[in-house]
């Protein structure tokens, strides 16, 4: 019977979608934007203020010595700034909350899509992508953007300057473009050196965090000083294109300046040779340095504002590239609780990121409520193949099947409800043991205090200070390596999943926590659950259905536990376990279970798996 994937969207995503959240969301905010972009046209009108009023004083009432005239244009003067104020305040206010709404519509889209390359192995930190999106929401809100909208209407300052005279009006024109050409040097000057100092800092960054967190190794086998001296290394690289980048900024920044201010005294210059020879007023002549200061302090600012706005245009970039790598999953079709039939086909399956496999072309299948254990040597691939299991690693190659669906194209909110699983190094999360039992959802108590109870950690939560309720702290750090284990594996078994996955779930218990997983496994065989025990401890092989040896990738034996275990006995001394079943390519489960036990499901052949 054909299968419906269950990643079917609902509603196609159509062709002319916008290519990422973060770009969507920009483009809704064309008209905020348009709106930020009349305010700066009126903030700008009304920066002639002072211009004008210098103008009027010179050229009115100085000569005219009419206080009343003086009072006016001081009173409009004064109204005139605090409408500018206003309008300078309802500008920012747009931004800001422009700039939160951005954060809530692309932060959990930025999440998500960091979440994903994580787990695929790739390069990038999910800290990296949500300070990437730090950066651009702070330079939507700083002085950097305002300096960008009112650099176009420097024009007006110079339309305004030509009237008052036009030797002054080209004077003008000539220092707005050389310092446009000074920061258009800055640009190319200092790009590629500050684009490597942010590689740098970023791998320097991300070395640190990822090193120290192993802070009782380091002290303990005295390794600080040899990873300080790696990090000092990868800091030392950074801070020495730092500093050529900052060297050459500073150059241009020196000349900018210089440039600036000559321009700024040469206009009152040449303002005087044209009131000596009667074209202009002395009041034409300062305010052409007034205006002539406002055309240039666009220009001025967005030089200050370089940095910032290289590194949000990084940001962006990177921002983009990664949300159009792992684009927001559309709606799926809701698929009904599985029973636990666990089919895999052809599996292959290597780290994310790797090309080399550790699982090869394995095929077997188990039915619904059967308890599997999973032997072999280390790296033989039981880990690997735990996680394919759960759909945390997907295959290069081949499926694994829950109940006819792919498990790694399977919806992960919708199937980890039906799944549990304990991996061999057990992260838990900051919060409360409840919470962490409850895997960070809603409490339901009743809930809780049963998968506690079916692990068999109920009374060792009881002991603990506050209860359920105690704190972990970060990773678990308030608990002991057994204390963590046992809870990790309460978490699994919260909301009675389907298919239960425990990769060597007593690596840290001690003998009562050892009993306490085998009765929890004998519980979870009463309730029908598919369980597989990743395990290298064999006392848990006496209550399994079956047993699943692998060897180097392959799978050598599968089949029920007696006869599995009795093949493996009968084995030669020193061979491999492959030697027992004839080579990994049969891969055939024996036939179905001894009598000595019929209540257990047989597991599933290859033909069966494949048919």
């Amino acid at each position: 019977m054909p299968h419906r994937s269950p990643h079917h969207r609902l509603h196609p995503m159509p062709s002319s979608a916008p290519r990422t959240a973060l770009s969507a969301t920009l483009r809704s905010f064309r008209g905020l934007f348009l709106a930020v972009g009349a305010f700066s046209l009126a903030i700008n009108l009304l920066m002639l203020t002072p211009a004008v009023y210098m103008l009027q004083i010179y050229d009115r009432v100085l000569a005219s010595r009419n206080t009343t005239t003086l009072l006016m244009l001081t009173l409009i003067m004064v109204g005139l700034y605090a409408l500018e104020a206003a309008l300078e305040w309802v500008r920012s206010r747009a931004l800001i909350r422009a700039s939160a709404a951005m954060d809530l519509r692309v932060g959990p889209v930025v999440f998500d899509a960091a979440y994903e390359r994580t787990l695929r192995g790739k390069s990038g930190s999910a800290q990296q992508a949500l300070g990437d999106l730090t950066n651009i929401r702070q330079f939507v809100t700083g002085k950097g953007l305002f300096a960008f909208f009112d650099a176009p209407w420097t024009p007006i300052y110079l339309l305004v300057i030509f009237l008052l005279h036009p030797w002054l009006g080209w004077f003008a024109t000539g220092a707005a473009v050389l310092l446009l050409l000074l920061a258009w040097v800055n640009e190319i000057a200092t790009a590629r050196a500050l684009a490597g100092a942010n590689r740098e800092a970023q791998g320097a960054t991300h070395y640190a965090s990822t090193h120290l967190r192993n802070a009782e190794v380091i002290a303990a086998m005295g390794m600080l000083e040899r990873l300080r001296t790696r990090w000092v290394q990868r800091q030392s690289r950074m801070l020495s294109l730092q500093s050529h980048a900052s060297d050459r900024a500073a150059a241009v920044g020196a000349a900018t300046k210089f440039v600036r201010v000559v321009c700024q005294s040469g206009v009152l210059g040449v303002g005087a040779l044209l009131v000596i020879d009667g074209q202009l007023s002395p009041g034409g002549m300062i305010a052409a340095s007034i205006l002539l200061g406002r055309a240039l302090a666009p220009v001025d600012q967005a030089m200050g504002s370089w940095r910032s706005l290289v590194q949000a245009r990084g940001a962006y970039a990177r921002l983009q590239e990664l949300m159009t790598a792992h684009p927001p999953q559309g709606p799926r079709v809701a698929l009904p609780r599985p029973t636990g039939l666990v089919m895999a086909e052809g599996l292959v399956v290597g780290p994310p990121g790797s090309r080399q496999p550790v699982v090869r072309g394995v095929s077997f299948g188990a039915s619904p409520g059967m308890l599997v254990a999973v032997i072999g040597a280390s790296a033989s691939g039981k880990s690997s193949l735990a996680r394919a299991l759960v759909g945390v690693w997907s295959p290069m190659s081949g499926t694994v099947r829950l109940d006819g669906a792919d498990v790694a194209q399977w919806d992960k909110a919708e199937l980890g409800q039906w799944v549990g699983y304990l991996p061999q190094d057990v992260e838990l999360f900051e919060g409360t043991v409840a919470e962490n039992i409850a895997r960070l959802g809603p409490l339901d108590s009743d809930q809780i205090v049963r998968a506690a109870r079916r692990a068999g950690v109920h009374e060792m939560v009881l002991r603990l200070p506050q209860g359920y309720e105690t704190p972990i702290g970060e990773g678990g750090a308030a608990l002991s390596g057994g204390q963590r284990q046992r809870i990790g594996l309460a978490r699994a078994l919260y909301g009675d999943p389907a298919l239960i996955v425990l990769d060597e779930p007593n690596a840290n218990l001690d003998e009562a926590g050892d009993a306490a997983l085998v009765a929890a496994l004998r519980e979870l065989q009463r309730a029908k659950c598919t369980v597989f025990v990743m395990t290298h401890r064999l006392n848990i092989l006496s209550i399994v259905d079956a047993v699943l040896v692998m060897d180097n990738g392959k799978i050598s034996a599968y089949g029920p536990r007696d006869a599995v275990l009795e093949s493996l006995r009968a084995q030669p001394k020193g061979a491999g376990a492959t030697g027992a079943t004839g080579g990994a390519a049969d891969q055939q489960a024996p036939p179905s279970l001894p009598d000595s036990a019929p209540s257990r499901p047989a597991p599933l052949t290859q033909q069966e798996c494949t048919a």
